[in-house]
């Protein structure tokens, strides 16, 4: 029936920690600002691309709207934003000179977490009769993060500074409402989260294990989503991880490990997090910021072209090699299954040494500071005929 073989019933996810699946359902926080007026989502075929939107015109859908090419809309834009968060972990990892440090430990971490995620997002649009679009969802940086979700933050590529940690990587990952500042008013991703599974449970939709994938991915197992109560943990997994439960930031079920949000908080205020008697605070161990490679902030348009061919050839291996992660994602649920999703891992691990390469070269017009990736999409070149 589908390239997954038969298992035992057990629980789809290793969980590294437990939120209870009544506190999303009852806790979950309603709209995104945007126009009450949106016009109803185009319909698509089963296996179209979803239509791409943001997220503030999917929750202006009235709830009653919100069918299944809501979903499958709602799961695409996840696809891009998931997608998103790599490209600048990914650089703030490889900036990090000694990988053993506990700085470089918690990045790799957090990589692994959004891997997990874009897969764990993309076999949920496969449950809905989808086909996840990776390759056309892959950003182009610096700019927004896709559909629209945190208006005003900016992302782009650099080493890893203290800066970068609170513009971007906070940024990025800003629960509704952080348990150590006053809440924002733009919109999160939790928010886009919440509704999607409140939508999941509403419309209750038939869902299909036909094409979905089942691998070890960043730490975590990848099992086929069969049914609601499997949507319900699979989106709980993906908003804890992010941004913490709406009363803690690191639950000690299977690790102890804290949210996203509040890991880049670690790093970024140089002490690890604790609750004290007014509230959680960053006023445990000293968490030690790294020495790191001093990559430049990629400009719009990306380096302008080197002179020097050795960087021009690095900037296009590393380029090329992220376009054949991004196509083998692509071919992993179109039917190449986890055969397809292991090449796109290997070739993932192949992107570290041009990164680490471009890191270490000065730019000419910059001293001080070094290249490091772009993270460009090619097109694939076209099929001999």
């Amino acid at each position: 029936m589908s390239e997954v073989p038969d298992r035992p019933a057990v629980a789809p996810f290793k969980r590294r920690s437990f939120l209870a699946s009544a506190a999303v359902a009852a806790g979950a926080p309603a709209a995104v600002a945007g126009s009450a007026q949106a016009a109803a989502l185009p319909e698509s075929g089963p296996l179209a691309a979803p239509a791409l939107g943001s997220v503030a015109q999917l929750m202006a859908v009235p709830e009653t709207g919100r069918g299944v090419e809501w979903l499958r809309s709602s799961l695409q834009v996840a696809v891009g934003l998931e997608l998103a968060t790599i490209p600048p972990y990914l650089c703030g990892w490889w900036s990090v000179k000694d990988r053993r440090s506990e700085v470089a430990r918690m990045i790799r971490r957090i990589v692994g977490d959004e891997m997990f995620h874009l897969s764990i997002v993309s076999n949920l649009l496969v449950a809905v009769g989808g086909r996840p679009q990776i390759k056309a969802a892959a950003p182009v940086f610096p700019g927004p993060l896709p559909g629209g979700v945190r208006a005003g933050v900016n992302v782009y590529l650099s080493g890893l500074s203290k800066p970068y940690v609170r513009d971007v990587m906070m940024a990025i990952e800003a629960p509704e409402e952080p348990l150590t500042r006053n809440a924002q008013t733009s919109p999160t991703v939790g928010e886009f989260y919440a509704g999607m599974l409140k939508a999941f449970l509403t419309v209750r939709p038939e869902l299909s294990v036909r094409g979905q994938v089942s691998e070890h991915v960043g730490g975590d197992d990848l099992r086929p989503i069969e049914n609601l109560d499997h949507v319900e943990r699979a989106i709980e997994i993906i908003r804890e991880q992010g941004e913490g439960t709406s009363s803690s930031p690191a639950d000690p079920f299977e690790d102890d490990e804290p949210a996203h949000y509040y890991a880049f908080g670690e790093i970024y205020y140089g002490r690890e997090l604790r609750e004290t008697d007014d509230g959680w605070r960053y006023v445990g161990a000293p968490v030690p910021f790294p020495d790191v490679r001093p990559m430049a902030p990629v400009p719009a348009g990306g380096w302008p072209t080197p002179q020097d061919a050795h960087v021009r050839g690095l900037l296009y291996r590393f380029d090329a090699t992220y376009s054949t992660v991004l196509d083998t994602l692509d071919a992993a649920w179109s039917g190449g299954g986890h055969r397809a999703l292991n090449a796109a891992e290997h070739a993932m691990r192949g992107l570290e040494r041009p990164a680490v390469e471009l890191m270490e070269t000065q730019i000419p017009y910059s001293p001080g500071h070094t290249y490091g990736p772009q993270f460009r999409a090619l097109p694939r070149p076209p099929r001999a005929s």
